[in-house]
Order: C-alpha cells, then structure tokens, then sequence
C-alpha cells in the first residue's frame, strides 16, 4: 500500500471532492449563466491565484520566445477545446454522466498514445477500451431513446475528453525550460484569453452580472476547481505513488455522478450504474501500475 503523509492525504481528499462536486455546480450554474460566460469568467478568476504560486514558488514568467508556438500547440488542446466544448456540452447531460464522459480521458488518451506515438497498449489496456466504449454506447442509447433528448451533449463531451487526452500526450512529450507553474500559468493564461473572445462574439446580448448559483458556481469554479485543486493536482502527481492519483481519478466521476443524483435530483437510471462500474473498470485497467516481478 502506498505511504502517505497526513498533508498529502487531506489534499488528496480535497481534491477529489471540489473536481467531484464541481459537476452539478456547473450544472446549476450555468442554468442560469451563459456557459461561456461563465467559462470565461472562472478562468480570469483563477489565473490571478495560478500567478501568485508562480511569485511564491520565485519561478519566472519568463517563457523564450522560440517556445511561444509549442506553448499554443499545448494550450488548443489542454485548455481552449477542453474547456470550450466541455462547457457547452453540460447544458445537454445530466451532471454525473457530463461527470462519465468526461473522464473517458485516460482511456483516449491510451488510444492516442498507441495510433499516434507507438506506445505499447497491454491486454489489460484492451480490456479497458471495450468497457469505455460499452459505458458509452449505454448512455448513448439512453440519450437517443429518451423523448427529446439531446444527444449532441454525449458528442460534445467525448469530443473535450479526446481534446484533453491529446493535449496530455502532447504535454508529456514536449521539453520547454520554463517550470511546470509558469507553463500553466500561460496555457491558462492563453485559454481564458481565447473564452473571453468566444464570450464577446457569441455570448454578448446575454451578459449580466452573475448572482445566486451562477456566482457561487463562478467562485467555486475560478478558486477552488481552477485555482486551488489544480495546483494541487501538480503537486501531487509529482509527489504520490500512482496508485492514489489513479484512485482519485476513479473517485471523481462516482462522486459526481451521486452528489448530482442527491443536489439537482437527477434520475438515475440502469444504464448510469452500468457506466459508472464499467468507466471504473476502464480507468484502472489503463492508468493502474503493473505490479513489478
């Protein structure tokens, strides 16, 4: 089993519930609020908080000017499509399935590392992509047989977790000398200034000042899910075996998909549950380490 201190284990904890728990609070929100709005807005709260670690930790904003088109490269996939698209497809789902479809990420993203990169994709990796896929054709047919449904909402969202899948594998294999907190700090930076855009163009005549859910959800989204949870996020997959940060991902969607049955009363149905076990599946069979001989 692996050894925590009691710090890593209260942040881990922590961190799991605020990305847990951030599903229905966008879903809630945004029943209010233009998603991109309040997409947009969340950003501009956290990148204040993402630039004072920056200043604590003494790292340089500094990136050479020959790296700013790799930095973009990084920045499409990981933030402006991931959250994009993301936001849109929320309004379309319940929380805890836009929660399911969401974290089909580590298995797109061990699809992608096999087509893409030639990484080896083990059995049990195999294993995994089937039940990923099962889980999704179950809410699929759910969404399409459902009296009008929107089933553009379950495209979208696969469409962000392959977007943020790919922006993983790119950021694993791409050397930029600047520390990991400036290089987000600008891929967030770069996101929130792309959001703003797409808010002012297509969003415009909807703007107002946010109150209730939508400034609860805005403050939750831009302190505690963008500011503190992904800073913590970055010290502890730095510092935990990966054993814990795959159980926390697991965690993640189980937690939205319920604290969304028991805040927003969504129904749950037959095919929720089935998902639910079979993302599990899905998630450890490619993110759990191989026990060494």
């Amino acid at each position: 089993m692996p050894s925590f201190s009691r710090r890593q284990l209260v942040l881990l904890v922590l961190l799991t519930l605020i990305w847990g728990l951030n599903w229905p609070v966008m879903k809630q929100a945004i029943a209010h609020f233009p998603p991109l709005t309040f997409r947009a807005l969340s950003l501009v709260l956290a990148l204040p908080i993402i630039g004072l670690v920056v200043r604590y930790q003494k790292a340089s904003f500094r990136v050479p000017r020959s790296f700013w088109p790799t930095l973009v490269l990084l920045a499409i996939p990981n933030m402006v499509l991931w959250h994009s698209m993301m936001i849109l497809a929320i309004p379309n789902l319940s929380s805890g399935r836009a929660a399911i479809l969401a974290y089909t990420m580590p298995i797109f993203s061990a699809v992608f590392g096999m087509v893409f990169f030639r990484d080896r994709l083990p059995a049990r990796a195999w294993l995994g992509v089937l039940a990923a896929a099962v889980g999704v054709l179950l809410l699929l047919w759910h969404e399409l047989a459902a009296l009008g449904s929107r089933p553009l909402g379950v495209g979208l969202m696969l469409m962000s977790a392959a977007s943020w899948a790919m922006g993983t594998q790119l950021l694993r294999r791409t050397q930029i000398p600047v520390p990991l907190i400036t290089l987000s700090f600008w891929m967030v930076a770069i996101g929130c200034a792309v959001l703003v855009a797409l808010a002012a163009i297509f969003e415009s005549g909807q703007l107002r000042v946010p109150t209730g859910a939508a400034l609860f959800g805005m403050l939750y989204n831009g302190f505690l899910a963008l500011g503190f949870a992904q800073i913590t996020w970055f010290f502890l997959a730095r510092n935990l075996p990966p054993v814990a940060s795959t159980l926390s991902v697991m965690l993640i969607p189980v937690i939205g998909l319920f604290s969304g049955s028991m805040w927003l009363g969504e129904e749950l149905h037959w095919q929720d549950w089935t998902a639910i076990v079979l993302m599990m599946v899905a998630i450890a069979s490619v993110l759990w380490p191989s026990r060494k001989s």
